[in-house]
């Protein structure tokens, strides 16, 4: 096996405790527009995917299906800062990585000034060696383009990577990829979840992770 050189984090349930939010913003862009609700097992389902996958039923109908990405954006960059946090341990996660002269990215499907928010609010901005959002790509998550286009501006081997994410589009994004996976179970999916996308690593807590690059290291 190649040794980890670099480290890539999704952010939403993996790095950044957003999840209510995303879910509430869903449920506020369906009432406003005088649609009918869905569960939020439905909208989580969808979590790790850019809006515009989460939102294709109405995509027949561009006015309403603008409607109501603007009408989400605006909740959740609303309530964002208030409502958003880090995971316990995973600032320092990332900070531990960090010091130990790996490299470190975000790969997400938020938009690039969304997930330039979200790493702001954890004081991660200057900790990031790159960033690829939805608008970075022309397939997003559970396809690899994400992953790929990283590893091409790092320019490091696939192999040599490691990716952190807590849904099925992670992982599978990540395998397809070439990189090794790490599921993150402190955000909203559990091992039984995601035990048929086969991570190669399974994260109870960040520090895991950090202790299992210290044993490749060993």
């Amino acid at each position: 096996m190649i040794r980890t050189t670099t480290v890539l984090f999704d952010l939403d349930g993996t790095l950044l405790d957003s999840i209510q939010l995303i879910i509430d913003s869903y449920h506020h862009s369906l009432a406003t527009h005088g649609l009918p609700a869905r569960s939020d097992a439905e909208w989580l389902a969808g979590i790790g995917t850019p809006l515009r996958v989460q939102f294709r039923d109405w995509a027949h109908d561009p006015a309403l299906f603008d409607a109501l990405v603007a009408t989400y954006r605006e909740y959740n960059i609303s309530n964002h800062d208030a409502r958003c946090c880090g995971y316990p341990g995973a600032v320092e996660m990332v900070q531990a990585i960090r010091n130990r002269g790996l490299r470190t990215g975000l790969v997400t499907s938020k938009q690039r000034a969304g997930a330039e928010r979200g790493l702001r609010l954890l004081g991660l901005d200057a900790a990031m060696d790159v960033l690829v959002g939805a608008d970075d790509v022309v397939n997003p998550k559970p396809h690899p383009e994400p992953l790929i286009k990283a590893a091409d501006h790092l320019a490091v081997d696939p192999r040599s990577a490691i990716y952190v994410g807590d849904s099925v589009h992670d992982m599978e994004s990540g395998r397809a990829a070439g990189m090794r996976t790490a599921a993150a179970l402190w955000g909203p999916f559990s091992q039984s979840d995601l035990t048929r996308t086969q991570p190669d690593y399974w994260l109870e807590t960040p520090a895991d992770l950090i202790t299992l690059l210290q044993r490749e290291t060993a």
